[in-house]
């Protein structure tokens, strides 16, 4: 199973960005991004690619989602 998690593109160089993945900063190639893609916009990252834009709303409910799966998570395996 792949999760994508929606990141912020914070610089690009060429097909290349840095993007911020809550709080870690790391390369992605835009090679694959059907449109062009501009510092502050939010894409779907998988396997070192974006692969897809999302809309700023969209990308805080996913990120909200992913840091309470995250927390739940490191609830039950504290409570074992």
């Amino acid at each position: 199973m792949c999760l994508a998690i929606p990141s912020k593109i914070v610089e690009i160089e060429g097909v290349m960005a840095t993007v911020d993945v809550m709080g870690a900063r790391r390369k992605v190639s835009l090679m694959l991004l059907p449109e062009e893609a501009e510092v502050g916009d939010f894409v779907i990252v998988h396997a070192g690619f974006a692969i897809q834009k999302i809309d700023r709303e969209a990308a805080r409910e996913s990120l909200a989602l992913i840091r309470e799966v995250a927390q739940r998570l490191t609830e039950d395996a504290d409570s074992d």
